[in-house]
């Protein structure tokens, strides 16, 4: 039988703060995007000490849209646009850069007294072209809000966009799939040739595809128009992601996305000029209230 499977990928590891370990899939050597996606980070799981906590400081992006999916813990969002809100397991916070956003997310106050653990999902997701210059907006979606699958053996939870027969009700900007899926062991499921660029994302546990172990901490890519079966090894946890192909090339550097290397160049410019001359009400960039730290440019 022909094999779906493209490409298998592992992580890159890397020390975001103080002991709290991310994984980055994408982008990879092997592989830049899959569908709209240009950005994958598995956060943790870490465990914070009493006194500490996450604290990643105020930064911008632009051209993008952010999505953080929890498996555990919490982390409190801050942006520009006066937001505040908290993420929870099964919750999605979707961010919507646009033109121009800065964000914060940091553990609160009572959770880092007590301290607390920290396990979840971080894409961006490049905005079509004609929604690179859309003004920012955040929206926040419950868990209960999201629609379910449940086969026995096996569920699924859509994030964003559409598959399985589901529409996630967050409103997206093209053709995409992001779904959580739940097997238990030895369930069998498949990934319909819905999209034009599929990948899974093996959380925990491990699945058989054509003869090959999908392990934990690996993403697999498929070829398109074909389906894919597998089967759980284990109880296992996996991320689906895909959709049609990116209209186009994109340039990412530090925390922006663009089409043209002249919206990176402006985008570099007005935060640098922002945080050298301070944080102007009506400015592009500008600082979550309550907030008085930044992340600077770096240095090019």
């Amino acid at each position: 039988m022909f094999s779906a499977l493209s490409k298998t990928i592992k992580p890159r590891r890397r020390d975001l703060i103080g002991g709290f370990e991310v994984g980055r899939v994408l982008p990879s050597a092997e592989q830049r995007t899959v569908g709209p996606y240009v950005f994958f980070d598995h956060m943790g799981p870490a465990k914070f000490a009493p006194g500490k906590g996450l604290d990643v400081r105020p930064h911008p992006h632009i051209g993008l849209a952010t999505v953080t999916y929890l498996f555990e813990g919490e982390i409190m969002h801050r942006d520009s646009l006066g937001t505040e809100q908290a993420i929870k397991p099964g919750d999605v916070n979707w961010m919507v850069a646009g033109t121009g956003i800065v964000h914060s997310e940091r553990t609160r106050t009572e959770l880092r007294r007590a301290g607390s653990s920290l396990h979840g999902i971080q894409l961006w997701l490049a905005l079509p072209k004609k929604h690179e210059d859309d003004k920012p907006s955040f929206t926040h979606t419950p868990a209960a809000k999201l629609p379910m699958l449940n086969r026995g053996d096996y569920n699924v939870r859509v994030i964003l966009g559409k598959g399985f027969g589901l529409t996630s009700p967050v409103a997206v900007h093209s053709d995409m799939i992001y779904a959580d899926v739940m097997l238990a062991p030895r369930a069998s499921m498949e990934l319909p040739p819905d999209h034009a660029e599929r990948a899974i994302y093996v959380v925990n546990g491990a699945v058989e595809i054509s003869g090959q172990v999908i392990e934990a901490g690996t993403m697999a890519t498929f070829l398109p128009e074909l389906a894919v079966g597998m089967t759980a090894q284990d109880k296992t946890r996996l991320m689906v992601l895909g959709g049609a192909a990116l209209d186009g090339p994109r340039h990412l550097w530090w925390n922006f996305v663009a089409s043209d290397q002249a919206k990176l160049k402006a985008a570099q410019a007005d935060w640098n000029t922002a945080a050298t001359t301070g944080f102007k009400e009506g400015g592009r960039f500008t600082l979550p209230p309550g907030e008085k730290e930044f992340i600077p440019l770096p240095k090019m």
